[in-house]
């Protein structure tokens, strides 16, 4: 089954050490890149949760979002590193001695934001790695799960455009041999007209060759062979994204070749009703891992 490379999914979870919160949003794109907003608490995992990207998705653009909050008992658990700090500030008067600039101060809010400078020895921190980790993994199954349910309604989308496209292929294909016998009738109507003495066995060679450039039937075996991989890709299990948009491709040159080759009003309508459904149908394989 196809799966959507659009998603969201939302997890929340807490302990002795406080609450997590774990978002995930997913767009399109060509391969598999995350980017991660984790808490200096958590930036050890990191690794870590991308490989878990790795082994639940196979293609678009993730973005997650760890929010952690202490409680009170956490809160205290929060020591000062010294030294940290103090190569901080050393570093500030470097760049203003560099610059040529007047010594600045350093904000202290700024300063214990900076990674290092608060040092958690709190002795949950193992729990808290532990409990990250599993709602990590949690929430990119509800991802997978949520894509995997656009995917079913992207796959219903496509199966209607795929019947309209075997539809127009019908229609044409039935009005071949009407197309083919006006185009005979118009020959003989010109050759009446013109009242010349003719080679009926020329004739006949000349209008074999002019048929064999007016015929259609390979445009519209392939087009037709098309749906059925489409069809096929999208009812198994492996990622069909960027196979259908390959499709998609060979879909819109023999629609062009059909419209192009047409001598027939309702068979040149019939290939712009398929271009348009082409089209429609690239839109929705975009989205599709």
């Amino acid at each position: 089954m196809i799966a959507s490379m659009t998603g969201f999914a939302r997890r929340e979870t807490s302990g002795p050490w406080g609450s997590l919160i774990c978002e995930l949003r997913s767009v399109n794109h060509r391969f598999l890149e995350s980017s991660l907003r984790l808490p200096e608490e958590l930036r050890s995992l990191d690794p870590e949760i991308r490989q878990q990207f790795g082994r639940g998705l196979k293609r678009g653009k993730v973005d997650c979002t760890f929010t952690y909050r202490r409680t009170d008992a956490a809160a205290h658990a929060l020591d000062l590193d010294r030294g940290a700090l103090d190569a901080l500030l050393a570093r500030v008067r470097e760049v203003a001695s560099l610059a040529g600039s007047t010594p600045v101060s350093l904000d202290a809010l700024d300063a214990l934001r900076w990674p290092g400078v608060i040092r958690d020895t709190d002795t949950g921190t193992e729990d808290l790695l532990a409990a990250a980790r599993a709602l990590a993994i949690a929430t990119i199954e509800d991802l997978a799960l949520a894509r995997s349910r656009e995917g079913a309604r992207l796959g219903e989308l496509i199966e209607q455009r795929c019947a309209g496209l075997v539809n127009l292929v019908a229609q044409v294909r039935v009005r071949l041999p009407e197309v083919r016998s006006r185009i005979r009738a118009r020959l003989d109507e010109r050759l009446a007209e013109l009242k010349a003495e003719v080679d009926q066995e020329r004739l006949e060679q000349e209008l074999a060759l002019m048929l064999q450039r007016l015929d259609v039937d390979e445009e519209l075996d392939r087009l037709g062979s098309h749906v059925e991989e489409i069809r096929r890709i999208i009812a198994g299990s492996e990622p069909a994204g960027r196979r259908l948009d390959f499709l998609m491709q060979e879909l819109n040159r023999e629609a062009n070749t059909l419209s192009s080759k047409s001598q027939d009003l309702e068979t040149t309508r019939a290939g712009v009703d398929m271009k348009v459904l082409i089209e429609q149908l690239r839109e929705q394989v975009q989205n599709i891992e």
